[in-house]
């Protein structure tokens, strides 16, 4: 989460009260953020102040490079780095898995060396995430990738799906990395720094506040989520409805375009076949088959970049969904331990003494987990900005990539046409 704040989670006064209305969905497209010169191009602005030309790109690439200029400069603030490679098979006689390297480096007193590598497994990057919603429960934590996966349908020891586990797992510590106050956890350090990760004993790291929201309130219902809790809810509905639709239409148009693929595979070698007996038309028969193969070959990638790149990120943002609902029900639980507590005070049959500590502790636990949960909404939604704006115009550049290509191989073909034209011409 490179593009963060890194400041203290903002106090519980300073937000107002926003309803769902005013909360804008990523892919929607206000006219004030299409229009050059709008309000919206107050975004385009560089962590240290500078503006950023708002003016048409020569192309989508020089775009996608605009947008990726605030986590370069963002970069130089930062002093914790942390990088997943190399995965590797292993196999034993009880099991088959793979381990990836974690490198790190950073200028942290917290570390006893500069610069770590160590290798983790799935399971050890799972371990660090219950960790971290065990210790930081009033808190978002980045979501892993779904660990299992439907046998005979996805190999998961094959290139592609450990590649994809990997950006995945990257982006998950990278996350966390960024995070003020998540970056900080022991158990992340240990994660990071330990040769031997011992999960077992683990740290026993369990705060106060995560005791209390285990809490059970007895049955007692929550009056009502605050104005902007419930917002936030109705948005996630509203977000997982949009992406559900999204990721449903990508699995099918990715299956219509291999399907297209395969026929276009058969489709070329027939024109090459075709040509070996004629002699007049041999030329061009050779160059529709060579423009077929081309077309195939820019399908194929363009539908790689769909599967590899583009659902990854949607299915990242449903488990983001699914996190961020849960701190919002471990934020109503609190709540709901606070109201109960001080129903019984105000019922109590001596009202001249004194409201209870434990009450007043708890509504301190309430308002911090408010304040830590609206930062970390500000940090996800503006993170959340970033990864679509990137998304789409990669995109979109895939895209026209992909025609610039089918484009070039047609309009190669015209030359050979002519000439044939023009040697029928001679010879008549």
């Amino acid at each position: 989460m490179s593009a963060m704040s890194a400041g203290a989670p903002r106090s519980l006064a300073s937000s107002g009260q926003k309803s769902i209305q005013d909360i804008l969905h990523p892919l929607s497209a206000e006219e004030s953020a299409l229009n050059p010169g709008s309000a919206a191009e107050k975004d385009l602005i560089l962590p240290n102040g500078t503006p950023v030309d708002t003016s048409s790109p020569a192309s989508s690439s020089s775009l996608l490079n605009r947008l990726q200029l605030d986590d370069d400069l963002d970069g130089e603030t930062r002093d914790l780095f942390v990088t997943v490679d190399d995965p590797k098979k292993h196999v034993s006689t009880m099991e088959t898995y793979i381990t990836y390297r974690v490198c790190t480096k950073t200028t942290r007193t917290e570390f006893d060396l500069p610069e770590y590598s160590v290798r983790r497994r799935y399971q050890d990057f799972d371990w660090l995430r219950n960790k971290l919603e065990e210790s930081q429960p009033t808190h978002l934590i980045p979501p892993l990738p779904e660990k299992f996966v439907m046998k005979g349908v996805v190999d998961r020891f094959s290139e592609e799906f450990v590649e994809t586990r990997r950006k995945a797992l990257d982006k998950f510590l990278k996350r966390v990395a960024d995070h003020p106050v998540l970056s900080f956890n022991e158990h992340f350090n240990a994660f990071l720094s330990a040769k031997d990760l011992n999960k077992r004993q683990g740290l026993a790291l369990l705060t106060k506040m995560g005791e209390s929201v285990k809490y059970v309130t007895g049955g007692y219902k929550l009056r009502a989520r605050p104005v902007e809790f419930a917002a936030m809810g109705d948005y996630l509905d509203l977000f997982t409805q949009k992406l559900g639709t999204i990721d449903r239409i990508a699995q099918r148009i990715i299956k219509e375009q291999s399907e297209f693929l395969m026929e276009l595979r058969e489709y070329g070698p027939v024109y090459s076949s075709w040509s070996s007996f004629e002699e007049d038309l041999h030329d061009p028969l050779e160059g529709v088959s060579g423009c077929v193969s081309n077309c195939s070959s820019a399908l194929e990638e363009l539908t790689e970049d769909m599967s590899e790149d583009f659902l990854p990120v949607l299915r990242e943002y449903v488990l983001y969904i699914e996190s961020m609902k849960n701190v919002l029900k471990k934020r109503d639980q609190v709540q709901a331990e606070y109201e109960t507590k001080l129903e019984a005070v105000v019922f109590r049959e001596d009202k001249k003494t004194p409201v209870p500590t434990d009450v007043e502790k708890c509504q301190d636990r309430v308002e911090c987990f408010n304040a830590d949960l609206k930062a970390d909404w500000d940090r996800w939604e503006n993170n959340k900005r970033q990864d679509f704006r990137q998304l789409l115009t990669g995109m979109a550049d895939k895209n026209i990539q992909y025609y610039e290509k089918c484009l070039a191989a047609w309009e190669s073909l015209i030359p050979v046409l002519q000439d044939k034209q023009e040697a029928e011409g001679e010879t008549s």
